[in-house]
Order: structure tokens, then C-alpha cells, then sequence
């Protein structure tokens, strides 16, 4: 069967005419005065019925396309959503502005599950938030079709795509939305999809002429950073010292390393905790709500961390280690700056995590019961996914036109001047020809039969029992790098190994060993670059520059303190009392009236009934 055919609209194409109850919705609910160009051709598409494929990078305003809709029709609206924390934290940022949600998942008491079936059945609810499997096995899809749903939308939907970065099976059960409801229209958001992915997502979700809305993917207000990994705990340390007292994620590739690395920076002072699959759920729920709450800064997870959040003013997305692919990287550093102000993504980078990921590929497939096709298939669409994020490492260029470009869209500045190779920040080691000679000639010195620890143990004149034993200590290459530490050598071997000078042996004991391009680099026919991690302080951009221009900082962190002791009385996340964004907006309008708090960013009739007064004193005893 032929795949649906797509319309893909530009990103900034003639705003969709929509009716003008959708600005008085806007402006009464979310105190905001105009939509994106891309959420108005979303939400227009939502309202004449039509099939719609909306990819809008994180923090793009994707939910809002949803969540508008059904409030001008006073229409039920299903939302399918992978996870309960992203669901319950969409129903608690809807009900701090009054708006009618809920949320069905297994965690709920057969009274509270009675309780939204009643207000499904009376039609109080606007939109109801589920899972695909709670959707299709509970007998939640009679009830939807008794009530008379028009509208699904499916979030997170590069999830049923085989070719995505995140393939969930449990998606693939959606299809059957097109037969239970012939009539209804279905709308597929995500943040990150290549041409290759939205085709199958279309196909999948059999959409009917759909109206394909492509946002920029482009994220202005993130600064990307990419830096080699020498001495990953200090080199967190210092890049978490930029951000003291702000939402800070901190990823990390193993369990183990999130436990280590969050107790030592708690050690040290930072209010961190650590979060992974393997934490018992209690556990994992703490952090989350202490995170969400402003009473942690920091979180050290695994990638299991992230989709759930969606706290706006995460000022720093931390990467200790390669993401499998561009498009999870792309997903993680997303959840900063969701608020649109500036914030930092910063990826510690050696290729010693390209071999570590193949490992866990192939370990993955022998651990699975797929056929030798499909598991030749897995594997080479897995490593291609991570040799795409490899080359996005190892790239001198601007980080920003890389991204765009992958995702098949050009950039048309010239520089960002928001990544380290546009703001200069990058450091090229002196010497790095010469450096690359001693390090080729030393693994040729060892015979190419030992890895990349030993090398670098004779490059820089150590006494251990190996090097003795192999009388390494005898070679000419012993002590050319004595002025290196371990980690910073071990460093430099992997940068040859990206660039193709040198190649590893596959095994759980890998030796390295030179490529034939080694051998111009000895004779002295190529010159080679090799990055140093670092020194110094980073350039403050100009995105960040202009967030806080005439913005009271003392009366911002009033504000601060107020929505943290607001928020824990209430049990909500700070954020849905008010995002960073509100709290600077009146911080730099100083508003002494109700009239002039309602012309502030992100303040609404019912926020302004609610916390006007409080946030109008604090404005008074500040001037």
C-alpha cells in the first residue's frame, strides 16, 4: 500500500487565518499575544479536520498546538503520550491555569480512574492524556468512540518509526486509530525527524493528505559546545561552577557513572542527585519532584532522564559522553532553554565512547532473538546513526549549520556566535604534527600489539610492571610525552584515531594499530590538528547578553524565591507557576498596577486573579 501523500508548508511561510475566538483563548489562558507562524498552520489544520505532521524542535511550542484547539469547539481531544511523567507534567502545567485535563495511566486508584471516565463521559474534560497501550488494551478506545473523539494527536511520534532514534513497538498499535475512527483527524507531533522518518511516521499513521508543517531546527538561543574529554569529573565541575543556582542536566553513559559523578559533585557542594532505570521508582520520583521544585539544581542521569521534563529554564544540558545519534542529541540539549532564553549545551567528547556504543550494539543483538537480516539491519542503521553524531564531534565548524544541515535544511548566517568554533573558542595544540609522529611512531615501536592505555604509558615515561616487562622502557619513543597526564595523551591517541591515523582491533582487549594514511604523517607529507581541551573562561554570547538586558536582578530572585515557596506549598513544579521568562518580564517592567502586570510575558486573567497581589507587593518593596 502507497504511503500517504504530504504537502511539507515552510517554516515561515503567510500566517493561517484562524477564528478570532483562538486570540482571545490565547490571550485569556496563556497570557501570550500572537502565535508562531507554525503553531497557527497547526492548529488552523486541527480545526478544518485535517491530517496534520508537525515537527517542531523542542521548545518550539508543539503542545500548544494541541491544547488550543479543543477549547474553541469545546470539544474531547486524546493525546497519546509515552510517558507518565510527560503526562502528568502537561496536566499539572494545564490545571495551574484552569484549564480541564487529565491523565489515564496505570499508576491511578480505580477511584480517580472512575472519576475521569465520569468526566470524559459528561464532556468537562478538553483533553485527556494516555498511553498507546492503555489506549488500544483497556477498553478506554469504546469508550472514546462513545463519547465521540475527533481529534488524536500523537506525541512524540518518531516513536513508531523504525528508522527513528527511539523506536517504541507499542506505537505501532496506533494504526488501528484510522480504522475505530474513520472520521477524526490525526496529528503526529515530534521534535526530531529526518525526510526519511516523517515518511514512515505518515505512512504508519495512515495520515490522509496531511498537512506537513516543518519547523526550523534551528535553536538560536543554545550555545554548542563540543570539548575533549581529558578529566571528565573536573571538567564537569568547572562547567557546572558557570551555572551555580540554575536547572542544570548532567548525562552520562552508565548507571554507575551517574551514582559516582552525582556524589562527588555533592561532595563538592552542588545540590546534585543521580537518576536512572535502575533507581527504584520511589527513588527516581523524588528527584524528579525535587528537580521540578527548584530544591536540586542538578540532575546526573542516563538518557532514561529527559523525556518527561519539561521544566523550562534548564539553563545547562551536559553531555559526559558521545549520544548515540544526532537526533538524541538533538532531543536532549532541546530540554534546555525551552523558555527561549539562552542556555548552554556542552558534549565532552572522545572516540573512546564510538567504541564503547558499537560494543553495546552488538552485545544487544546477540542478546535478542532477531534473525540474522534484521539483526544486519539493526546494527548498520545504529551505526549509522552514531557515525553521523561522531562526525558532528569531531567537525571544526559551525555547530549550529551542522545540525540544521543533517536535518535537511540549510542556515544562512554566516556565523552564529553562539558555538565554540563560531565564538573562537576552540584550541589547536602547538606542535600537533610532531606530537602525532611520536604517538604513530610509539604504537609502531610496540609492534601495533597493545592498546591505547600502554601506549600512552610509554609516551609519557611511566614506571608500571607492563611497561618493564615488555622492557618498553628501552624504545625511543619512551618518555616523548612526559609532559602529559594519562587522561590528556589517552586523549590525543583517540583524536588520531577519528582522523583515520590510526585504527582499533575489535575484541574485548582492542590494540591499536597504524592506517595506511599513518604513514604520510611520518614521512612528514601531512600536516595534522589536534585539539587541546580548553583553558580559561568561555565568551559570554550575545543571545545571553540581551536576556538580561534591564532586567532588576535582585527583584528576579525574589521572584524566584517567591515561586519556589508557592510551588512547594501547592505540590506543582515551579514552572507552572510561572517560567523564567514571566519572572524576568515583570523583573524588567517592574509593573505597579493590574493593568500593567497583564501586559507582562506569560500573565494570564487567572494567573493574575491568583498571584497578582503577591507579585505586585513584591514589585512595590522592591523599588
Amino acid at each position: 500500500m502507497p504511503g500517504p501523500q504530504t504537502s511539507e508548508t515552510p517554516p515561515n511561510g503567510p500566517q493561517a487565518s484562524l477564528p478570532e475566538a483562538v486570540s482571545e483563548l490565547l490571550s485569556r489562558w496563556w497570557g501570550f499575544e500572537q502565535l508562531r507562524p507554525l503553531q497557527s498552520d497547526a492548529i488552523a489544520a486541527a480545526l478544518a479536520g485535517r491530517d496534520s505532521l508537525v515537527v517542531m524542535p523542542t521548545g518550539g511550542g508543539k503542545s500548544l498546538c494541541y491544547q488550543l484547539p479543543p477549547l474553541v469547539g469545546d470539544s474531547t481531544d486524546v493525546v497519546v503520550s509515552p510517558l507518565v511523567a510527560l503526562m502528568k507534567d502537561q496536566v499539572d502545567a494545564l490545571e495551574a491555569i484552569g484549564y480541564p485535563a487529565a491523565a489515564l495511566y496505570a499508576g491511578l486508584s480505580e477511584g480517580e480512574r472512575l472519576s475521569i471516565r465520569r468526566r470524559l463521559e459528561a464532556g468537562e474534560l478538553r483533553l485527556l492524556f494516555t498511553a498507546p497501550e492503555r489506549l488500544v488494551n483497556t477498553g478506554l478506545i469504546d469508550l472514546l468512540a462513545r463519547v465521540g473523539v475527533k481529534r488524536f494527536a500523537i506525541d512524540e511520534a518518531h516513536c513508531i518509526s523504525q528508522w527513528g532514534h527511539d523506536f517504541r513497538p507499542e506505537y505501532r498499535q496506533l494504526t488501528m486509530l484510522r480504522d475505530r475512527f474513520p472520521q477524526a483527524s490525526v496529528h503526529a507531533f515530534t521534535a526530531t525527524a529526518t525526510p526519511r522518518v516523517r515518511e514512515d511516521i505518515a505512512s504508519q499513521l495512515a495520515l490522509r493528505e496531511p498537512a506537513t508543517l516543518v519547523g526550523t531546527f534551528d535553536r538560536p538561543n543554545l550555545i554548542y559546545r563540543v570539548v575533549p574529554r581529558a578529566d571528565r569529573t573536573n571538567q564537569v565541575m568547572q562547567i557546572l561552577g558557570r551555572h551555580r543556582g540554575e536547572a542544570s542536566i548532567v548525562y552520562c553513559m552508565s548507571r554507575r557513572e551517574t551514582e559516582t559523578l552525582a556524589a562527588r559533585l555533592a561532595a563538592e557542594g552542588f545540590l546534585a542527585r543521580p537518576y536512572h532505570a535502575k533507581l527504584t521508582p520511589d527513588a527516581r520520583h523524588k528527584t524528579q519532584e525535587a528537580f521540578a521544585n527548584e530544591t536540586i539544581d542538578t540532575v546526573v542521569a542516563t538518557v532514561a532522564f529527559g523525556m518527561g521534563i519539561d521544566r523550562s529554564d534548564v539553563r545547562l544540558v551536559l553531555h559526559t559522553s558521545l549520544p548515540k545519534s544526532i537526533e538524541a542529541y538533538q532531543q536532549e540539549t532541546g530540554r534546555a532553554g525551552r523558555d527561549g532564553l539562552a542556555a548552554e549545551c556542552v558534549l565532552l567528547y572522545s572516540s573512546a565512547d564510538v567504541f564503547s556504543w558499537e560494543s553495546l550494539v552488538r552485545k544487544t543483538v546477540q542478546e535478542s532473538e532477531l534473525d540474522a537480516d534484521e539483526a544486519e539491519a539493526f546494527i548498520a542503521s545504529q551505526l549509522e546513526h552514531l557515525h553521523a553524531m561522531r562526525r558532528y564531534a569531531r567537525a571544526a565548524r559551525c555547530r549550529h549549520r551542522g545540525l540544521s544541515e543533517y536535518f535537511g535544511q540549510d542556515y544562512n548566517e554566516a556565523s552564529c556566535g553562539a558555538c565554540d568554533v563560531c565564538l573562537g573558542e576552540t584550541e589547536s595544540l602547538p606542535d600537533a604534527t610532531v606530537v602525532a609522529q611520536k604517538i604513530l611512531s610509539c604504537v609502531y615501536r610496540v609492534e601495533q600489539r597493545f592498546g591505547v592505555r600502554h601506549v600512552c604509558e610509554v609516551l609519557r615515561g611511566a614506571k608500571t610492571e607492563g611497561v618493564e616487562r615488555h622492557r618498553h622502557d628501552q624504545l625511543s619513543t619512551y618518555g616523548l610525552l612526559a609532559g602529559l597526564d594519562q587522561r590528556s595523551c589517552e586523549n590525543l591517541v583517540h583524536q588520531l584515531l577519528d582522523q583515520g591515523l590510526l585504527t582499533r582491533s575489535e575484541g574485548d582487549r582492542p590494540v591499536v594499530q597504524l592506517a595506511e594514511a599513518a604513514w604520510e604523517v611520518l614521512r612528514g607529507n601531512q600536516q595534522v590538528v589536534l585539539l587541546a581541551p580548553r583553558a580559561g573562561k568561555t565568551k559570554t554570547t550575545k543571545a545571553d547578553a540581551d536576556d538580561w538586558e534591564g532586567v532588576d536582578r535582585e527583584l528576579f530572585e525574589h521572584l524566584r524565591r517567591w515561586r519556589r515557596r508557592v510551588s512547594q506549598e501547592r505540590g506543582k513544579p515551579a514552572w507552572t507557576i510561572l517560567d523564567d521568562k514571566a519572572l524576568r518580564s515583570i523583573a524588567r517592567d517592574k509593573p505597579l498596577s493590574p493593568a500593567a502586570l497583564l501586559r507582562c510575558r506569560g500573565i494570564g486573567e487567572k494567573r493574575l486573579a491568583e498571584f497578582g497581589q503577591d507579585i505586585l507587593d513584591l514589585v512595590s518593596r522592591s523599588a
